[in-house]
């Protein structure tokens, strides 16, 4: 089994950059860089944690799962060329364009394209968010997590679990949703799995979370969406499972980008998966 140690980046593709580059740097506290087609951003010492890139249509063009050395990554290429699974190495510009020093990628569940890489670039200029913030939470934990539509849940589950170090952290059903947490790192979940509903298909990028180390800076960033009338897909609120106080902003493009404080942390030792039957514990409704 190939040992995944987070959620290194992630890259979006998607079909509006400006409102975008205004959410992530003036209202969730990211410093943003922009070319034409191109957005970069950054919310550590590392030169970035997320890419989006111009398309005609929105998807999650790819997640960077990190390990932990040059070793382990060449291992992981033997392991899953053996396990008869499809491994190409990076060209020199797709290493470049994701700064890292060495990487590979597979498909994974629904065409996902899986990045393994090691060797993030850190950025000798310090981090300077978009507007004042305490800082985001990352480090040993990562960018935070995505949320997928997967055709076969189940299948999926086991793809993350068997090839690489996910575990389970619990589930929750209610209504017509069933999702499953898998974390990989004592965030409580790097990586979540939904069946297709609520409107949704196979392989669909549902959510980017974004965890801040203050609960003001969630406060006063819903105050901002408010008074500029930035769409939400939820309220604010306090999950069940994870316990993240937080809510979701609707981007122009149709993934949302939840932004929120205070999540719970897992310890295998003695950890206890629980099966929820609604996703938060107070507030989190519909935004109209």
């Amino acid at each position: 089994m190939i040992n995944v140690t987070q959620l290194g980046y992630a890259g979006v593709n998607v079909v509006e950059l400006d409102a975008l580059e205004h959410v992530l740097g003036k209202v969730c506290g990211a410093e943003v860089r922009r070319d034409d087609n191109r957005l970069y951003a950054r919310v550590d010492e590392r030169h970035h944690r997320m890419a989006f890139y111009a398309a005609d249509r929105m998807s999650l063009a790819y997640m960077g799962l990190e390990v932990e050395s040059l070793d382990a990554l060449r291992a992981a290429e033997d392991e899953l060329r053996r396990k008869g699974l499809e491994v190409t190495r990076a060209t020199a510009a797709e290493r470049e364009e994701r700064a890292v020093l060495d990487m590979i990628h597979l498909k994974g569940p629904d065409d996902i394209r899986i990045e393994l890489y090691f060797g993030a670039l850190v950025e000798k200029q310090p981090f300077k968010p978009g507007r004042a913030i305490s800082g985001f939470v990352t480090g040993d934990l990562g960018l935070g997590h995505v949320v997928l539509a997967s055709s076969d849940r189940e299948a999926a589950t086991r793809f993350y679990t068997e090839h690489f170090s996910f575990r389970l952290s619990d589930y929750i059903f209610w209504d017509e949703a069933e999702a499953t947490f898998l974390h990989c790192n004592p965030r409580h979940h790097t990586l979540a799995l939904m069946n297709p509903c609520f409107g949704m298909v196979p392989g669909q990028f549902n959510h980017l979370m974004l965890q801040v180390g203050s609960l003001d800076d969630v406060g006063r960033a819903y105050d901002m969406v408010h008074q500029m009338k930035i769409p939400m897909v939820m309220t604010l609120g306090r999950h069940t499972n994870d316990q993240m106080t937080s809510f979701y902003i609707r981007t122009e493009s149709g993934f949302a980008i939840e932004y929120g404080y205070g999540g719970v942390e897992v310890d295998d030792r003695d950890w206890d998966v629980k099966v929820f039957n609604a996703p938060g514990l107070w507030g989190h409704t519909l935004a109209a």
